[in-house]
């Protein structure tokens, strides 16, 4: 595979296994495609799954997971921690090796023309793939989740759909469809169950709110385990690190007496994104050499 593209679908569904085998199997029975990783999280209620695949199939695999969730996924009777608008969320294109950043756009134009066609699913374009400059950031196109855009999407020429119906799919709603550099997505749980800690301290990382450059925060509760969270997303890696976010998470978590109970990856890092010998290392709870995306790549397509 000279060309290859990550696709990053997040389902809402994190308490479901057989699900997310089910989506898993919908993207590999299409050629050439590949799911490196899975990670399912019960509190947020939501999947996340790593698939590469060449340029030419990378699509017909993401419409296929997609319509798998739509069957598969009610959000009508959806409860979780994490903000969403769909069975399918979000799903992001990513170029990884011989693929341009435009080649990614016209893939996720492609398959949100297919979604919107095919299963009547409204779709909303961001990040590169933005059709409008008010819907590159994904949170201004979740903005209040399901239910909220339920009550707008008709009313509102704000929240109306880039393709699709002016309504939401019964059960699978709508979706966010993207194009983007790599993103890591990294959790740092507190030992404590005070929701407060947790949202101060996404609010001190936040970019928007003055905090580090490319990083997004949110704090949620994990009540199944009696912790808070502090869940960010680092939009641009080589200028804010992990590295830098988790020792502010630390210093601030410290300054108010709570402890750091462990950490997560979502999804794959590149290489380059990773130190071994970092303090956050002996904190991550999902360690492996498979978070490493090149690593990955080489087991699993070599392996085929």
């Amino acid at each position: 595979m000279k060309q290859i593209v990550e696709c990053v679908p997040n389902f809402s569904d994190g308490r479901n296994r057989q699900t997310i085998d089910r989506l898993s199997a919908a993207i590999e029975s299409v050629s050439q495609s590949y799911v490196l990783g899975t990670h399912v999280d019960k509190d947020h209620n939501r999947s996340v799954i790593t698939l590469v695949s060449t340029p030419e199939n990378v699509a017909s695999a993401a419409v296929r997971a997609v319509a798998t969730a739509a069957t598969l996924i009610d959000l009508r009777g959806h409860t979780g921690e994490h903000p969403r608008i769909g069975a399918t969320d979000v799903l992001p294109f990513v170029p990884v090796r011989g693929v341009t950043m435009d080649q990614c756009v016209d893939l996720a134009h492609a398959a949100g023309e297919q979604i919107a066609r095919d299963l009547e699913i409204p779709v909303y374009f961001y990040e590169r793939a933005a059709l409008r400059p008010e819907r590159t950031r994904l949170e201004h196109v979740r903005q209040r989740g399901f239910e909220d855009l339920k009550s707008s999407i008709s009313v509102d020429p704000a929240r109306a759909p880039d393709l699709g119906p002016r309504r939401l799919h019964e059960n699978a709603g709508a979706i966010a469809i993207g194009a983007r550099p790599f993103l890591i997505a990294f959790n740092v749980n507190l030992r404590t169950s005070d929701i407060a800690v947790a949202r101060l301290i996404a609010r001190a990382l936040r970019e928007r709110d003055g905090g580090l450059p490319f990083v997004k925060a949110l704090g949620f509760e994990l009540q199944s385990r009696g912790l808070v969270q502090v869940s960010m997303n680092l939009i641009d890696f080589q200028r804010t690190g992990l590295a830098e976010v988790f020792a502010v998470v630390r210093q601030k978590a410290a300054s108010m007496q709570v402890e750091i109970a462990g950490a997560e990856i979502v999804g794959l890092v590149p290489e380059a994104a990773f130190d071994s010998g970092a303090a956050y290392v002996p904190f991550l709870e999902n360690f492996s050499e498979d978070l490493i995306l090149e690593n990955c790549l080489n087991k699993r397509i070599r392996g085929s």
